[in-house]
């Protein structure tokens, strides 16, 4: 079901270490994301915490917890621990069902990320957001704005003027970004209605 990196793995155990329980338990669980960019948290939990609905999962010298209403989303996702500008964490690769990718969009798709990565989210972050990128269809990519960036009064402008200008001189196939951010909802959108 669940596939973890090795250093996803060192993380997890570095971190059950710490703690003199040694009935510790990684549980998996989905928060409300865009169907095509879920969300995914991660908590250490005791095994006495289990559920009837949880799946066990072996992580590789742990235990892992999913509910049974998340495990479908799961299923073949890859867990990461990823360092990069301003930024360190856990990251959750789950399988895009329906969305296969070509090379040459699985190739745009990275140098979009590269971009994403270097160029843009470290300007973004200094506001507490980060722009992910959710989906590629042919030239025309899909982004979602998070923290800071979701419902900010000028994140249209953060889109228009910054994120297409570094992409069209960066990666200038594209022909089209298009944001799917719910800048309306969320746990902490900077700008409510």
């Amino acid at each position: 079901m669940l596939t973890f990196t090795d250093a996803a793995k060192d993380m997890v155990l570095a971190y059950m270490g710490q703690d003199e329980d040694s009935d510790l338990a990684l549980r998996v669980t989905q928060r409300p994301g865009t169907p095509l960019n879920p969300q995914f948290e991660l908590s250490l939990v005791t095994l006495g915490e289990q559920q009837d609905s949880d799946v066990t999962v072996d992580g590789g010298g742990f235990t892992v917890l999913v509910s049974e209403d998340d495990s479908e989303a799961l299923q073949g996702a890859t867990v990461d621990f990823v360092q990069r500008v301003n930024e360190s964490g856990f990251e959750v690769r789950p399988v895009r069902k329906g969305t296969q990718l070509s090379e040459g969009e699985g190739a745009l798709a990275e140098r979009v990320k590269s971009v994403l990565d270097s160029q843009i989210n470290p300007a973004v972050a200094s506001h507490g957001g980060a722009i992910v990128l959710a989906d590629v269809k042919g030239t025309e990519i899909f982004i979602e704005m998070t923290g800071g960036c979701q419902g900010c009064a000028m994140s249209r402008m953060t889109l228009r003027q910054g994120v297409e200008r570094m992409l069209a001189q960066s990666v200038p196939e594209v022909t089209a970004v298009h944001d799917i951010t719910d800048h309306a909802s969320g746990e902490n959108p900077f700008f409510t209605h």
